[in-house]
């Protein structure tokens, strides 16, 4: 494997069929995102099953993470479908009256929205175009002002980069799609619209009173106060999602890779898992090739070491779903092979113990120019420490449990291999030709025993 940098793969209409799922996985897809915003469960829950087949067809393992909505915040209906003017300057009221509004007033559904917003505080709607600055607030209604935009219609999303909601993570939809998903056995659950670490502990209770499985949390970053307690949330979840696209509506769009970058290196420093996501190769929802600066993006992901990079619109509705993930294949595969040959910045792991021995193996590798680490994985822990270490060789967990071999598949350099056989034979010259590696030096991970050996 010459591709470090894994490949997580929205799927929708044009990616849901059997063939085509078959494709990507062979193009290289590592984990497949489920967005449990649309389609009822059942539905989604074929795709589950469907994924599974034929991961075990082809005997390749693939990780699935269930994403769910999270509360979606919109403005409520005007008299028509036509859109309101909007002049700068002018004063504009959100309030709860149901009726239908017009050019200075229109209800906001959400209450828990209306108590929580206060003097100075900004609303952003339709992905910034619109920006609001509240100048009062009442028993149901909040008076602002326009700072920008020149029209509003119905049902507008909005965003709110300066407010903390005083709301549950999980929405009535949320905690039904939660439920039904649990019983299909995934291996990630990814949480929208995360404010504060209680969020993530909420859903991580939610999940652990109805199975023993050990799902594994991606809290998904999109939120400006979640930016500001990454280190809490990050410690408390078991990875994370940078959505860039709502982060560069909440926070200046120029600050997003500087805080892109800073949120890879914590995760790092606390062994987590990170994806960067948000129109990764999105002109490819149309066209068969990808923009300069879009490979410049991708290119940037593996520079960065991130775990994965993952698509959204191109493979869920656009033309060439395979098309897509065959190209970011080839720009992830290069970027990290030319990576490979500069010395990179060594993130320490906040446990020092902990430091000392995912570094000492890494150094171990590099010293003496092994091809590759073996570890025997009987959990997550040990391999996700290797991987965060950011080793430039192979990482082959070999695991006698599918969810472990699933999960480990969103993790940076991890080829996971699913045989309890060779597990319990702890075979690793079998293991090593398995993987195509015939002779060289390789580290063996066995529980906290560390070694050196030579298949020569």
């Amino acid at each position: 494997m010459s591709r470090f940098t894994k490949i997580t793969a929205s799927i929708g209409p044009s990616s849901e069929t059997e063939r085509v799922l078959r494709q990507m996985i062979q193009t290289g897809v590592n984990v497949f995102r489920i967005n449990f915003s649309h389609d009822t469960g059942d539905v989604q829950g074929q795709k589950i099953d469907m994924i599974r087949k034929i991961s075990s067809q082809m005997g390749i393992p693939v990780g699935i993470m269930v994403d769910l909505q999270g509360p979606k915040h919109r403005i409520g209906n005007f008299l028509t479908e036509e859109k309101y003017p909007l002049v700068i300057g002018q004063e504009f009221t959100f309030d709860s009256n149901p009726e239908p509004g017009n050019s200075s007033r229109v209800n906001l559904p959400d209450t828990n929205v209306l108590g929580s917003l206060q003097v100075g505080e900004r609303v952003l709607l339709n992905d910034g175009k619109i920006e609001m600055l509240v100048t009062g607030v009442s028993d149901g209604a909040v008076k602002t002002k326009v700072v920008r935009g020149n029209e509003i219609w119905s049902r507008r999303g909005f965003n709110l980069p300066d407010t903390d909601i005083d709301m549950p993570i999980l929405t009535e939809k949320d905690q039904n799609d939660l439920e039904y998903a649990i019983t299909k056995k995934p291996d990630f659950i990814a949480v929208s619209f995360v404010q504060r670490p209680e969020d993530i502990s909420y859903v991580r209770d939610f999940i652990t009173a109805r199975t023993s499985n050990p799902i594994k949390i991606i809290a998904k970053i999109e939120r400006k106060n979640a930016v500001e307690r990454i280190t809490e949330i990050a410690s408390v979840a078991d990875g994370v999602m940078i959505a860039r696209g709502d982060l560069a509506v909440e926070l200046p769009y120029e600050q997003v890779p500087a805080i892109s970058r800073h949120i890879i290196r914590e995760c790092r420093r606390l062994n987590r898992p990170v994806i960067m996501a948000t129109q990764m190769l999105s002109s490819m929802v149309e066209n068969e090739f990808p923009t300069r600066a879009e490979i410049s993006d991708v290119a940037n992901a593996a520079y960065l070491r991130t775990d994965s990079a993952m698509t959204s619109e191109e493979t869920t509705i656009g033309a060439h779903p395979v098309k897509v993930v065959e190209t970011m294949d080839k720009i992830l595969t290069a970027s990290d092979m030319d990576a490979a040959n500069y010395p990179h910045d060594r993130v320490r792991s906040e446990n020092t113990d902990e430091n000392d021995w995912s570094r000492s193996v890494s150094s171990v590798a590099f010293l003496n120019h092994a091809l590759a680490i073996i570890v025997f994985a009987r959990d997550s822990i040990g391999v996700t420490e290797i991987s965060c270490r950011r080793p430039d060789v192979k990482i082959i967990a070999v695991c006698d449990q599918e969810i472990i071999a699933n999960q480990l598949c969103l993790l940076r350099g991890v080829i996971p291999v699913y045989t309890a056989d060779l597990f319990a034979q702890r075979d690793f010259i079998a293991i090593a030709k398995l993987c195509e590696i015939k002779s060289g030096k390789i580290v063996i991970v066995d529980g906290d025993d560390v070694s050196l050996r030579d298949l020569d």
